[in-house]
């Protein structure tokens, strides 16, 4: 594939709800692009950007493809994107190098989930959006419905340039309302001809043309004073008014059509190349200097500077890095500095993907996507000139709302389960690897049930580990509810010297969260000073190794009030062994209560799941501390809680069954509070067990 200026480059990311047709449509445009030979299928296994086993036994994309083709003097890449609420990460990953986003909503489902939740993400990263509405063949397809809930839920930007010729069987083909013509196909692979608009729609078609000519002449002030005074803009230059305005993201035209039968797939085409920007058209990119930040504008003259926005792993090649080109042209053996390691790194070759196909490039210029193999950088790393340490911000990785517990099945797995994990961790930004310290597993932190499954089948197929899942062990803690005294003697004589240590504490609780207080109150020399640091060892030790229901002691206060000691019989370890002896009598005789963690929950919700939602907090045991209205959304609502923490190990699952997909949650540890008595059984059964 030969290099294209930048303002012959468009980067186009495909985002929309599961089952929108995404993938499919990728396959249209490579297939109308000729750079295809025949249209593969979802379902057959056989698309180009749903490549990997995960995705083909799914039937769905499992994370973001990039498939580069040409099209009438441009390059254009397309990113797929998955469109399961689990992965929406990968989507964010996408966006931030995509200088367009193509909205696909389906006509037969309309505006659902996850189209809202992908427009959000483009809304915030400023990427300039089109629609792309799909399935016009299928039956109860319905453009008109469709527009209708596309502009309610995204306002009067929303406007079509095609109306469908027909829908469900009857489709024929697209009008195109820019021009007035009428674009008919003739088979179900792209072939067409052009006509005038069928008498039948021929009213409606002019009203919606005249409606949007208004509309784009509003945008251009010389453009509008000329139509006023009956001057009719030629469809070159509204389109050339229009792609500012979608530039500028106030704008968002809807094209129709049929991916699985190409209709209405080149115009789209025509339009991502006509009406979508080009890098040079968006914001400079913000760089790190030091504590400055300076602006980088998409200059293929400039110095050479690029980051690495997705890692991935062949079985062939290895470790591949996509990069965005910020600034400059890379060529082959470019060396560059990674700020973060102070590494160079030599691009020994780079090229373009297409699904899993490679193809040699000789040079990219800025704005273009570009993989380059055997890199040392991670995803986030910016490769910079040595001389121009500068740094691109690194996106902020989502906060997990899922985890599990994974052992390895084998000894053989165990020796490679790490190594393999944050593997897994730097081509997957959204996934966490941590060892517990505490209840001794490994947990493995994600964005839902399917993003973890994916996960492990990966790591088995591209790291040969298998591992089994267990069920997450909650830290709970235990301590005292009133004041005890008792006594730790240690004595014991096995000829020469021997070790003789008495000791006589107080416990007594305190607020919930304050820790662990000793104090010394020995008189006397009843105890020498040397001593005394032993026993609150001691008792540092008798409070790790757990209370009466093996929990980690918390929130009391051990008063040392007397003891006894021998001349010579006596040490450090003697008193450290009485302190830890005289808190486990303590513990035994006061009796213990069940700590559990509490974390506190921000769920956000639309207004009309409000109701189930607090059900099923209650049903929870959560205590809700109050709701308002989402900052800058008119349907959702914010509901904060305190929850137990055992009570949200499946809540990412639930809370989108209750929401219909539409609902999100953030938890933060709070503090430690009681757990009902009823409960301590269940939970002192599922620990030891």
């Amino acid at each position: 594939m030969k290099s294209y200026p930048p303002d012959r480059i468009r980067n186009v990311a495909l985002v929309g709800h599961g089952g929108a047709g995404k993938t499919t449509l990728a396959e249209a445009l490579l297939f109308t692009s000729g750079s295809v030979a025949r249209q593969g299928r979802v379902e057959d296994g056989t698309t180009v950007c749903d490549h990997e086993p995960e995705a083909i036994r799914r039937g769905m994309s499992t994370g973001v493809a990039l498939a580069a083709f040409e099209h009438d003097g441009h390059k254009i890449n397309v990113l797929d994107c998955p469109g399961f609420v689990d992965l929406l990460p990968e989507v964010a990953v996408a966006l931030r190098v995509a200088d367009l986003a193509v909205v696909v909503v389906s006509a037969v489902d309309g505006v659902e989930a996850q189209t809202e939740a992908a427009w959000s993400l483009a809304e915030e990263l400023g990427v300039p959006r089109m629609i792309f509405v799909n399935k016009e063949d299928r039956d109860r397809a319905s453009f008109d419905r469709t527009l209708d809930q596309l502009r309610a839920a995204f306002g009067p930007g929303v406007a079509p340039l095609e109306l469908p010729l027909g829908e469900a069987a009857e489709l024929s083909g697209v009008a195109d309302l820019l021009t007035d013509t009428a674009i008919v196909y003739d088979d179900d692979h792209g072939h067409h001809h052009e006509g005038r608009i069928p008498p039948e729609m021929a009213s409606r078609e002019h009203e919606v043309h005249d409606t949007l000519v208004e509309g784009i002449v509003e945008q251009d002030e010389e453009l509008l004073e000329r139509y006023l005074d009956g001057d009719v803009p030629t469809a070159d230059e509204l389109e050339r008014t229009l792609a500012a305005s979608v530039a500028a993201g106030e704008a968002f035209p809807v094209i129709c059509g049929s991916a699985l039968r190409d209709v209405g797939v080149d115009q789209l085409t025509r339009f991502i190349c006509e009406i979508g920007p080009a890098p040079t058209k968006r914001p400079p990119v913000l760089v790190e200097a030091g504590d400055s930040l300076h602006e980088v504008t998409c200059d293929p003259d400039g110095p050479p500077l690029a980051f690495v926005w997705k890692t991935i792993t062949d079985r062939h090649v290895g470790r591949i890095s996509l990069l965005k080109v910020v600034s400059g042209t890379l060529r082959p053996d470019t060396v560059l500095v990674n700020p973060r390691t102070r590494a160079e790194e030599r691009l020994h070759s780079i090229f373009t993907l297409r699904g899993k196909e490679h193809e040699p490039v000789e040079s990219v210029v800025a704005g273009d996507l570009v993989a380059v193999a055997k890199l040392g950088a991670a995803s986030g790393d910016t490769l910079a000139p040595r001389a121009m340490p500068v740094v691109v911000s690194r996106p902020e990785p989502p906060d997990p709302t899922f985890t599990i517990a994974v052992t390895p099945r084998s000894r053989a797995d165990e020796e490679k389960l790490m190594t393999a994990l944050h593997r897994l961790e730097e081509e997957d930004l959204a996934l966490r690897v941590q060892r517990d310290d505490e209840t001794h597993q490994t947990l493995l932190s994600g964005m839902g049930e399917t993003h973890l499954q994916v996960a492990l089948e990966r790591l088995q197929r591209k790291a040969g580990v298998e591992v089994v899942r267990e069920d997450v062990r909650l830290p709970y803690r235990e301590t005292v509810t009133a004041t005890v005294r008792a006594e730790g003697r240690h004595k014991k004589q096995s000829g020469g010297h021997g070790q003789f240590g008495v000791c006589r504490i107080e416990v007594e609780p305190l607020e919930r969260g304050a820790g662990f207080e000793f104090v010394d109150r020995v008189v006397g020399g009843a105890i020498p000073r040397q001593f005394i640091p032993a026993v609150e060892r001691g008792v540092r030790d008798a409070m790790a190794a757990g209370g009466p229901h093996g929990f980690p002691v918390v929130d009391l206060r051990v008063t040392l009030v007397d003891g006894r000691y021998h001349a010579v019989d006596s040490s450090e370890m003697s008193f450290r062994t009485a302190g830890s002896l005289a808190l486990q009598q303590a513990l035994a005789g006061a009796g213990t209560t069940v700590l559990e963690p509490m974390s506190r929950v921000s769920v956000t919700v639309p207004f009309a799941a409000q109701g189930d939602v607090l059900g099923d907090l209650n049903a929870r045991r959560a205590r809700v501390l109050g709701t308002a209205a989402e900052a800058g959304s008119r349907r959702d609502q914010v509901v904060e809680a305190l929850v137990p923490t055992s009570e949200l190990q499946r809540y990412a699952i639930d809370l989108r069954s209750l929401t219909s997909g539409r609902g999100s949650f953030k938890a933060t540890h709070s503090h430690y509070d009681v757990l009902p008595s009823h409960l301590v059984d269940g939970v002192i059964h599922r620990v030891r067990t």
